[in-house]
């Protein structure tokens, strides 16, 4: 501990990193720089600079972070369409790589040894943030308390706090608040009564959204604009990523759409539950679907496909840094040269419908070609007697062999 001179620690000003501030300064005896990024979870960051300055920290960086979460994070992985274990569109995972570009940087400035995070020593979060910053620094020292100290549950953890005079937030009856985490893209409740996977969440389980039984009676329509892949307009109007983002956001909140009660598999080994809110995610998405079905050539939307769980491995697992991952974005972003044009949604009680999809300049969908009508002479139906029948070859050898299925 002794070769620590400084630290940069990446700073909420909740339950966990307040302690971790407090005892960096007692255990490792050693400055503690703090940042604190706003990645768009709408919270007043004063409160934690106001905390850091209590506790003597000379160094404080609070970044605005939110357009190049949006622009260089979010939206590339979204042209991937990236879904984890069929369900869990990334939302905590995709931040970490940003956070822990910031605090590698902020060590740099500062000249600190080390950064330090305060992620458990059985989440995902450690794997990421470390994976992150030592891609982006090989020689960066790391502390991370939770795999160091005794403090090995949130109670203990509030006795702590209790005892050094550390506010925390807690619930109306006292006991230890959710695991919460939360940026532009998604928020996300862990423990509690989520630990058990059988009971039902309760309503503090969901943040952002209205349950779909209580969404509007009245549908609403609006039409996303793509160029490139990426939503550039909500009904005519072009705004930058993270506007798209936050206005999507409150459409899918209003609507109770992003609605996700997850176990998955951690990295680590073991199953975790939670439930995750990713209205403005969700409709991005089917959007995105919707507008590539017109414009991507059937094998390549196929790859993409394969792929795809591949790379939202990549991103849970905490490799966004990675050469496979950065592989792989290339071979995608190529393909979105062609995905531009405009898809008209319906958003009702949860649910995202796709109610039409355009293309003036890069549709694939020819309606001479796949009319019911007379087509003109552009497809000729007997053609599809031969493909069947050399496609249907090796089925017949075996068959004829006694091997049917």
């Amino acid at each position: 501990m002794s070769d620590i001179k400084k630290a940069v620690l990446a700073y909420s000003g909740g339950l966990d990193t307040s302690i971790i501030l407090k005892w960096l300064q007692d255990e490792y005896n050693c400055e503690v720089v703090t940042f604190t990024a706003d990645i768009g979870q709408g919270e007043d960051l004063e409160p934690a600079r106001k905390k850091a300055e209590k506790y003597g920290i000379k160094d404080i960086f609070i970044e605005d972070l939110t357009e190049e979460f949006a622009r260089d994070f979010v939206f590339p992985m979204f042209r991937a369409n990236a879904i984890y274990e069929g369900e869990y569109l990334l939302g905590t995972s995709i931040a970490r790589p940003l956070i822990a570009k910031y605090l590698v940087e902020a060590a740099r400035k500062t000249g600190a040894d080390a950064i330090s995070h305060g992620a458990t020593g059985k989440g995902n979060d450690q794997v990421r943030f470390e994976l992150s910053a030592y891609a982006l620094n090989p020689d960066i020292q790391i502390i991370a308390p939770w795999r160091e100290w005794d403090l090995s549950s949130r109670e203990k953890l509030m006795s702590y706090a209790e005892k050094h005079g550390i506010e925390v937030e807690k619930k109306k009856d006292g006991s230890s608040p959710y695991s919460i985490d939360a940026n532009l893209l998604h928020i996300s409740h862990e423990g509690g009564e989520l630990e058990d996977p059988w009971n039902v969440p309760e309503s503090e389980a969901w943040g952002w959204t209205v349950s779909p039984m209580d969404a509007p009676d009245k549908p609403e329509e609006i039409c996303l604009g793509f160029r490139g892949g990426d939503v550039f307009s909500i009904d005519g109007v072009e705004m930058t990523p993270a506007g798209i983002l936050a206005k999507l956001n409150e459409l899918g909140s209003r609507h109770g759409i992003g609605r996700a009660d997850i176990v998955e598999n951690r990295y680590v080994g073991m199953k975790n539950r939670g439930c995750y809110e990713t209205p403005g995610g969700t409709i991005m998405l089917k959007a995105h679907r919707a507008m590539e079905s017109i414009t991507l050539d059937r094998e390549v939307a196929h790859i993409k496909d394969e792929l795809m769980p591949r790379y939202a491995k990549l991103i849970y697992n905490g490799y966004w840094y990675s050469p496979e991952r950065k592989m792989l974005q290339g071979m995608i972003d190529a393909s979105q040269a062609s995905v531009n044009g405009e898809v008209k949604l319906q958003l009702y009680k949860g649910g995202v419908y796709v109610l039409g999809r355009q293309s003036l300049t890069d549709s694939l969908f020819d309606e001479k070609i796949v009319t019911f009508e007379e087509d003109a002479g552009a497809y000729d139906q007997a053609d599809a007697t031969g493909f069947i029948r050399l496609n249907a070859l090796r089925l017949r050898i075996a068959a004829r062999k006694g091997r049917q299925v």
